[in-house]
């Protein structure tokens, strides 16, 4: 029944004990002082032991109480505030526990704080992508369904319009396999199901491949594409060849389509520290200042009229991110409106 009592960890109850125990011992000071003839000394040293005894036991039964409602509180705030802490509880309780419990319980709450207002952004984030990708398969769908209502209208029979529908349904049917396929490469980045397969190649060689792939395009808008090096020597990169193809096609594709016509796209080469520096620069139309911090965001466009009108599932910067992250390097870009958009990333030198 005392044990009872004692385990509720109440108080009150704590309260009744020290009440309790302190009765008792002056009860059997004022005995001995009354009742005995004792000297002044030992009274006085029978009164220490008393004190020490009441310090002590008081001590014991809050620390009790300390142990059976506070540890259990403290043991989880410290092992999810502080990590897998595998001390015992008593090396907790040493000092001021319950100062350092309101600490730790406060430092708690403003990480919680923090982890809530990142669920709420990457929910308005999910929110937004969902949207985006609703808005941008509803579009060529609906061009898809116009194109074959038609067709079964009747226009499947007559040959001036049956192919050039059928054709324009292809290409549309294509830009919706591409974006699909630009989604699935970046959830890959994303969970890591797609790792990097990192090789020891010549950088200005694929630079001049990718040149090569896109030529045409740049002719069809007389756009120059030039390498600008400081040396003649091969320039040997560590990385995912494939993957730094694409990133190199994604922004020379975006300078090209936003770049001036007749204009100039560089691809500009450094040397940084132990990296090699890359800027792809146009001197197209510019990106306002209040889009950039935006422009890597999936289906971020800065001028949406504009975007559609050259293509594009408005992924590729987002992808190009991921890649570059995916190496352990750094992406940034600048730009002036009316002057022109420069992207800069890093790929480590092979030694």
């Amino acid at each position: 029944m005392a044990k009872n009592f004692l385990n509720t960890g109440n108080p009150k109850n704590l309260s009744w004990v020290f009440t309790i125990i302190t009765c008792f011992l002056l009860i059997i000071n004022y005995l001995l002082f009354y009742f005995i003839d004792l000297s002044l000394v030992i009274w006085i040293v029978i009164l220490i032991f008393e004190i020490i005894c009441i310090y002590f036991l008081n001590k014991k039964l809050i620390i009790r109480f300390i142990y059976d409602k506070i540890r259990l509180i403290y043991k989880n705030i410290a092992t999810k505030r502080l990590g897998d802490d595998k001390r015992p509880i008593q090396e907790w309780v040493k000092g001021d526990v319950l100062n350092r419990v309101q600490q730790d319980v406060e430092r708690w709450l403003e990480l919680k704080n923090v982890e809530i207002a990142t669920l709420k952004e990457l929910e308005n984030f999910r929110k937004d992508f969902l949207a985006n990708v609703s808005h941008e398969l509803k579009t060529p769908l609906t061009t898809l369904q116009g194109y074959i209502d038609t067709l079964i209208d009747g226009a499947v029979a007559d040959p001036d319009v049956n192919m050039k529908y059928l054709q324009r349904s292809s290409f549309t049917i294509e830009r919706m396999i591409t974006m699909v396929e630009d989604l699935e490469t970046i959830t890959k980045l994303e969970q890591n199901t797609d790792p990097l397969h990192i090789t020891k190649f010549d950088f200005i060689t694929l630079v001049k491949e990718v040149i090569d792939i896109m030529e045409l395009k740049a002719n069809t808008r007389n756009i120059q594409m030039i390498i600008q090096n400081h040396t003649s020597a091969p320039l040997y990169v560590l990385a995912d060849k494939e993957k730094i193809r694409q990133v190199l096609i994604n922004l020379i594709d975006n300078s090209i389509k936003y770049g001036r016509q007749s204009g100039k796209t560089f691809i500009k080469i450094y040397y940084f520290e132990q990296n090699l520096l890359i800027e792809i620069e146009d001197n197209g139309i510019g990106i306002d200042e209040e889009h950039l911090q935006r422009i890597f965001e999936r289906f971020y466009r800065v001028d949406k009229s504009r975007s559609r009108e050259v293509g594009g599932t408005g992924l590729g910067l987002a992808i190009v991110k991921h890649i570059i992250e995916a190496h352990d390097q750094h992406i940034n870009v600048r730009s002036k409106v009316g002057v022109g958009t420069t992207f800069t990333f890093t790929l480590p030198l092979a030694n």
